[in-house]
Parts: C-alpha cells; sequence; structure tokens
C-alpha cells in the first residue's frame, strides 16, 4: 500500500517538475514560439482525449462490472458527469470571482486579479490531474500488480506530464508580460503545479483504502480531464487557424494516436 502512494507521490513530482520546466521557458526566451505552443498544446489535448478512455473509462466500466452492485455503465456515467461537473464548478467559480475583481476600482487591483485568476485557473486544472495519477497507482493493488498494469499507470503520469509543460509556460510567460521579473514569474508558474502531487497521494489513499471507490474515481478523473482537453486546451491551440491550420489538429491526432498505441499496447 506504501508503496503505491509512494510510487504516485514521485509520479506526480515528476510532472511538477515539467511544470517547472515549461515554467522555465520565461528565462531563457523572450517569447515563447507560438507555433510549437499550439503543437504541444494540441498535443497534450489528443494524449488526455486517448487517456480519458483507454486508462481511466476502460478500466472503470470493467472493475465496475466485478465490484459494483450497480450496473457498471451507470457507474461509469455518473462518475465521469462528476468530474466534469467538478471543472464546471471550478470554472464558474473562477469566472464569478474574476467579475467581482472586475467592480473592483483601481488599476494595481486590475492587474492583481488577473494574475490571480490565471494562476489559479493553471492550478484547479492540476487538481484532476494529480487525482488521475494517484488513482492509476492507488488500483495497482486492486488490480493486481503487474509489469503491464504499473507501464499502464507510468503512461497516464507520462501523458499529463507532457501537458504541463505549456501550462507551465501559460502561467510564466504572461506574468512576465506583466512586468515580473523572470525570476519570480518562473516561481509563481512551477508553484502552479504543486497541487499535483498533494492530489496524486489523495487520490492513490483514496483508492488503496476504498476499493468500493476505483470505478467512480477512475471516471471522475476521466470526465475533468475531457472537460479540461475540450473546453480549455483545444480551444487555445486552435487560436492561429488562419495561419497554421493544420498545426494543432495534427498535434491532436499524434498525441491521441500515441496514447492509444501505448495504452492498448501494454494492456
Amino acid at each position: 500500500m506504501n508503496n503505491l502512494v509512494l510510487m504516485a507521490l514521485i509520479a506526480t513530482l515528476g510532472t511538477w517538475f515539467v511544470t517547472a520546466l515549461g515554467a522555465a521557458t520565461v528565462v531563457f526566451f523572450k517569447s515563447p514560439n507560438q507555433k510549437a505552443l499550439n503543437l504541444m498544446l494540441g498535443f497534450a489535448s489528443g494524449v488526455m482525449i486517448a487517456a480519458s478512455f483507454w486508462s481511466l473509462l476502460q478500466p472503470a466500466i470493467e472493475r465496475a462490472e466485478i465490484s459494483s452492485h450497480l450496473p457498471a455503465y451507470f457507474v461509469a456515467t455518473i462518475g465521469f458527469l462528476f468530474g466534469a461537473l467538478f471543472m464546471w464548478g471550478s470554472d464558474k467559480t473562477v469566472t464569478f470571482a474574476r467579475k467581482k475583481a472586475d467592480s473592483t476600482q483601481g488599476k494595481p487591483n486590475e492587474r492583481l486579479n488577473r494574475i490571480i485568476m490565471l494562476v489559479l485557473s493553471i492550478t484547479l486544472h492540476n487538481i484532476p490531474e494529480g487525482l488521475a495519477i494517484g488513482v492509476a497507482f492507488g488500483a495497482l493493488q486492486n488490480g493486481g500488480f503487474s509489469t503491464e498494469s504499473l507501464m499502464g499507470a507510468i503512461v497516464i503520469a507520462v501523458g499529463i506530464g507532457l501537458q504541463n509543460f505549456p501550462e507551465g509556460a501559460a502561467v510564466s510567460v504572461p506574468l512576465r508580460r506583466e512586468g515580473y521579473s523572470r525570476k519570480r514569474s518562473f516561481l509563481i508558474g512551477q508553484a502552479s503545479g504543486l497541487v499535483e502531487p498533494i492530489s496524486g497521494v489523495i487520490g492513490a489513499l483514496l483508492v488503496v483504502y476504498v476499493e468500493a471507490m476505483l470505478p467512480y474515481a477512475l471516471s471522475f478523473a476521466a470526465g475533468a480531464m475531457i472537460l479540461v482537453a475540450v473546453h480549455e486546451l483545444i480551444p487555445e491551440c486552435q487560436k492561429n487557424q488562419q495561419a497554421q491550420p493544420y498545426i494543432a489538429t495534427m498535434g491532436i491526432v499524434v498525441g491521441f494516436a500515441l496514447m492509444m498505441l501505448l495504452d492498448v499496447m501494454l494492456g
């Protein structure tokens, strides 16, 4: 048990490190290459969509068929919808706070509120990602530890880690534009990923000690990831579609295909 929680912690520390690498782009580059950023965001979207099904929803359905008294399709649907609703509620909270901030007079407050909302939005996105990794490693106990299942959990961590790179840059670069020093922009950018190790450990503990929650937790993480990919990452990577119509789209296709290949190949 403790080893699985430790693995989840190490994996999510790795995804945080990738966030820090993304944030570090503000130190080495004056501004990120938009073409490369769109490609990375598209790739991350494809990885997350594929992982949501093969690494989360499919195992959730299989485990619900074995352990749940309710129909497996009902368990997976409920968990998926709650995951999406969680992220929707988080987004509504951010929007409400932003409207409150906009009603505040004074330019310094507007600048501070902009920065707070930027960091908060990325941080909220990292919570379900950490949970997804923690759930994947915690599930190894209930599903039987094997090389294939371990590799499946690692694949999820790698996929999430890859999409954390542009997220780190998405925080630090705008902060630099707001006049923050490169060092401070980097520190705030990497800090947005620190919730992943925390939520990763929580996810692993929940699954290890409460087996009945596993199908719900897996599908919950899938719903959260799908909403983030479709609502945030895909629209963001398509912003420059006229100049480069297929860069981001091919990133999505390649990311999805690679994640599908790894998940199916590793069982």
